[in-house]
């Protein structure tokens, strides 16, 4: 029998604001019971490791992460240095989530060259080699608070990413779907390529299967009242075989709390997912699910 984790829930903040309105949604994050507090790296977001420190001087128990990464904005040395710094500022609360990038648009104003998919997957594992290799050298400063670096979380859909994230990742986050080539349109996966993808995953695991977590990020969160309009508002990002039941995706839940911690207990036994992340305009809408599920 594979291991039953205990769930997890996290939120992933997103909104730019002064340090006053950050450190409110933080310390009520951790009030609504959520177990991870995570920042977004997009420009024109916070900036990630600010704004973990900030989130830390607000907060007593949640985990810290950055969720996720745009792993090739960033020169992997440098990258230590600011995960290590962070780590030792929020007390060892911090988990590093890093992802290949996907958003052309903010490569391009960035004035970074926005390689092929394949290409930033190598740059990403560049940088996971990197970072073990540096946090596993005693003579590395600054050193991180957790003796090998904060548990890495690696996020993404595609076979290369997820191989990686199954040989090096302690939280493999499934994105549930996949970008369009600029990385401005989201599709969900289906049912069956969701199976699919954590058959995959599973395989490559092996015996680290029940070591790793998985991860899955919530992409929509629906009140009773507004299921019947489901299929019509969102039909673009919807696949064909979960038109008529979205609730049968680990990536949409919809109904009453009691509903939905239906969906999250279904989801662990079908998938295995144990940690989910909603989107910070959903962090309300969620929480007393969280609370029906304890």
């Amino acid at each position: 029998m594979p291991l039953q984790r205990p769930f997890r829930f996290g939120v992933n903040m997103f909104v730019p604001g002064s340090r006053r309105e950050w450190r409110a949604k933080c310390r009520r994050a951790e009030e609504l019971g959520f177990d991870v507090v995570g920042v977004a790296d997009h420009l024109g977001f916070s900036a990630p490791f600010p704004a973990m420190v900030l989130a830390a001087e607000t907060t007593e128990r949640v985990r810290l992460a950055t969720f996720v990464l745009n792993t090739p904005f960033y020169n992997p040395v440098l990258l230590a240095r600011e995960v290590a710094s962070t780590d030792q500022f929020v007390e060892g609360r911090m988990e590093l989530g890093l992802g290949a990038g996907y958003v052309k648009a903010e490569f391009d104003t960035a004035e970074i060259p926005f390689p092929s998919g394949g290409k930033r997957v190598e740059q990403l594992e560049h940088t996971v080699t990197t970072l073990r290799r540096l946090f596993e050298d005693t003579e590395f400063q600054p050193r991180p608070a957790q003796r090998s670096g904060p548990p890495l979380l690696i996020g993404g859909w595609g076979d290369r990413l997820l191989r990686l994230a199954a040989e090096h990742a302690d939280i493999v986050a499934l994105t549930g779907g996949w970008a369009s080539p600029t990385g401005d349109v989201l599709h969900l996966a289906g049912i069956a390529q969701t199976e699919e993808r954590i058959a995959y995953v599973r395989g490559l695991l092996g015996d680290r299967a029940d070591a790793v977590e998985l991860n899955v990020m919530v992409q929509l969160v629906i009140p009773p009242a507004e299921r019947a309009a489901v299929p019509e508002r969102f039909a673009p990002m919807m696949p064909p075989d979960a038109a008529h039941r979205p609730e049968e995706l680990p990536t949409v839940l919809i109904g009453t709390p009691a509903q939905m911690a239906q969906q999250i207990e279904e989801s662990r036994e079908r998938y295995g997912f144990t940690y989910f992340t909603v989107m910070e305009y959903n962090m309300e809408t969620f929480a007393p699910v969280i609370a029906a599920l304890r």
